[in-house]
């Protein structure tokens, strides 16, 4: 998968900033409970899901996914364990991967450090903050918690009071919602930038810019934006390649999973082409599962683009 990602990573990397940035590359990380019932399942334990708002029992992927050009490539999928001796919080599972994706990347050439991190609430910690910065990652996005505190002039309340207080900026360039940056002061995390915003007319969000270097508010939503795009990867890999229905046994769960990642990845190579261009995931799907030949569909459309022996 990491060589995937270089494919589309090293023309843009070799561009000026301004193209890098309307690449819009991140590295998002992101996780999905599937709600799964077998005993004999391996990774099936209770886990909190945002879907059903509860703990429910299941399996929770963890995943690591660049976007670049509004395509989601997957670059790291891990089962998260509750039994073991190594890395079994997912703070310890996340500096795994980015240890091992930055190690991949190198012998390809490529740094990925320089690439911005966004991630959703539950990863904000300031041990993980510190050992991210360790690995040489600098540009850090984590969506806000409603139970910080944070002192902004002298004044000192908890994140949901000065959602309700502050008062947001109308839309500006770079920025299509009505929006907040301002420094504060933080008992956890020291000083840093908090961006607020508002994505429909009741309910305000929050970023917490965690980089080391100071960023524009355009920049924070800009990098900000691209974060949905892995909740589309999950949603896709669940609704199109149903990834619920993998049922194979101990090693079995990641063959089974790599063969729905292959599936996607074979959609993503379908739709760069100019005669699917316009299609969507769920069309391609469609269309291939109506060539019953394999050998004949990719002879007539890849010729050797894949080994297809």
């Amino acid at each position: 998968m990491v060589k995937q990602a270089i494919e589309h990573l090293k023309p843009v990397l070799h561009k000026s900033a301004a193209t890098q940035s309307r690449a819009g590359m991140t590295l998002s990380i992101d996780n999905s409970v599937m709600d799964r019932f077998g005993k004999l399942l391996r990774c099936t334990w209770s886990w909190l899901s945002g879907r059903h708002h509860d703990v429910v029992r299941g399996q929770d992927l963890l995943g690591i996914v660049l976007t670049i050009n509004h395509i989601v490539l997957p670059l790291y999928l891990l089962f998260c364990p509750k039994q073991g001796r190594y890395n079994t919080t997912k703070a310890d599972l996340l500096i795994f991967m980015l240890s091992r994706l930055k190690t991949a990347c190198a012998l390809e050439g490529v740094d990925i450090t320089k690439i911005p991190l966004t991630m959703d609430s539950w990863f904000v910690s300031q041990p993980l903050r510190e050992r991210l910065y360790r690995l040489g990652f600098t540009k850090i996005i984590i969506a806000g918690k409603s139970n910080y505190t944070f002192t902004i002039g002298k004044k000192k309340q908890t994140a949901p009071e000065w959602k309700k207080e502050l008062l947001l900026d109308d839309p500006k360039w770079g920025i299509d919602v009505p929006s907040y940056r301002v420094w504060a002061q933080s008992p956890t995390f020291g000083s840093l930038i908090l961006f607020f915003f508002r994505k429909s007319t009741t309910r305000s969000y929050y970023l917490m810019h965690f980089s080391q270097e100071s960023m524009r508010g355009a920049e924070i939503w800009h990098i900000w934006q691209q974060h949905h795009l892995i909740e589309c990867f999950w949603k896709s890999l669940k609704s199109i390649f149903h990834i619920r229905s993998m049922q194979l046994q101990g090693n079995g769960l990641y063959t089974a999973l790599l063969i729905k990642v292959l599936a996607y990845l074979l959609a993503l190579r379908m739709k760069a082409r100019r005669e699917f261009s316009k299609w969507t995931i769920t069309q391609i799907m469609r269309y291939l599962s109506r060539h019953h030949d394999l050998r004949d569909f990719m002879t007539a459309h890849f010729q050797n683009a894949f080994s297809i022996t």
